[in-house]
């Protein structure tokens, strides 16, 4: 699995449904409902059902080959412009 990429949020916790789509690693939260249901998420490499989990600074999320951390603060970013 590739290297999660940093998605940072601005307070000190958010749910696992919000992180999700703010990650981008669903559309939509209708879309999360079923990939929870199903196993299909994970949080720091164990199963994870519940949308209301708090992810605090440092956590990993992974839906299929992607995977998202959980920064506080501000992510730095390589590009060019």
């Amino acid at each position: 699995m590739p290297d999660p990429f940093d998605v940072a949020i601005s307070d000190e916790s958010i749910k696992l449904g919000q992180f999700l789509k703010l990650a981008n690693l669903v559309d939509t939260g209708a879309e999360a409902k079923p990939l929870l249901a199903a196993g299909m998420v994970r949080v720091n490499g164990d199963v994870e059902t519940r949308r209301g989990r708090q992810l605090q600074d440092g956590d990993v999320v992974a839906v299929a080959a992607q995977s998202a951390r959980v920064v506080t603060g501000e992510v730095k970013d390589d590009l060019p412009w």
